[in-house]
Parts: structure tokens; sequence; C-alpha cells
């Protein structure tokens, strides 16, 4: 293997550490062939609302941030940083998306997981889509709790007290 792939894989390895801690060196080898690097520039959209998704993505490198657009305007409603899961909703369930998807900065990195490597990593190397499939699953779990603690402060707010 190269210095530039070994580099690569050490990069994945730190990045994705919830990820890969399950994996060996040589599945992490294994799920990264199938999948793609996307490289992108200063406030590149990654996916826009509407869209359904044959696609998700793994942040190696730099962060992304999810968007609500009202008219023209933007306004920031999350960022994922690297070793996130981006995307993951709309490729599983299939629905449109409802956040556009931008990079912050140039430099980001992000490993591309599309459909079709999706399916043949299920039926190829099954440990490690299990293990990617769990992953999924403890992000969107992750999100789920931070909406419901959102919510919940939000509650106190306007009503002035707390859940009974």
């Amino acid at each position: 293997m190269s210095d530039a792939s070994s580099r690569f894989l050490e990069q994945v390895k730190d990045t994705c550490q919830e990820f890969c801690a399950a994996l060996t060196d040589d599945e992490v080898k294994k799920f990264v062939r199938y999948t793609r690097i996307r490289e992108l520039g200063a406030q590149e959209i990654i996916a826009d609302i509407g869209e359904i998704s044959d696609r998700f993505y793994l942040v190696i490198g730099g962060s992304v941030k999810l968007l609500q657009v009202d008219g023209e305007r933007e306004f920031e409603v999350g960022r994922l940083e690297p070793g996130s899961l981006v995307g993951e909703m709309s490729f599983f369930d299939r629905h449109p998306r409802t956040v556009r998807i931008r990079a912050r900065r140039s430099g980001v990195r992000l490993l591309e997981i599309n459909r079709q490597m999706y399916n043949r990593i299920r039926i190829e190397e099954p440990y490690i889509a299990t293990n990617l499939l769990e992953f999924v699953i403890r992000s969107l779990d992750l999100l789920v709790r931070h909406l419901s603690d959102e919510n919940a402060k939000l509650h106190k707010q306007v009503t002035g007290q707390g859940y009974r």
C-alpha cells in the first residue's frame, strides 16, 4: 500500500472512530473500496432541499452546515464535524430532503456511499454493512434525542415551565 493510501486510511480511522472501532484495519480498507472521496469548495452545496438521495456521506475533513431556506435567506440549523454522517435520512427513508447541506469552507472531504455500493457491501461484506447500519442508527438516535431536548427547552421558554 502506498504512503498516500496509508495516510488516507489513518485519516478515516482517526475521524470516524465510532464507526471504525469494531472494524479491523483490513475491514476499514475493504469499506473504503466501496466509497468515493468527494472534496468540496467553500459554500459548495452537497445536497439540496427536495432531493431524494441515492447517496450519503461520512465527513472525514472540514465541516458541513445544515440549512433551512426562507425565500432567498438561509439560516443554519445544524453543523456536522468530521466523523459524522450526513444525508443518511433521505438515503434510507427515500423521502425528499428537508435541509440544504453545504460545505462551511473549502477543504471539506467526504466519503460517499452510493446506493449501488451500499447494496454490494451488504451482500459482499455483511459484517461491515451491519456495523455501518448500526452507526447510522446511533447517528439518527442522537439527532432525535437532541431535537427532543431542544423541543423541551423551547416548550419551557414559551410556557415558562417544564414538562410535568
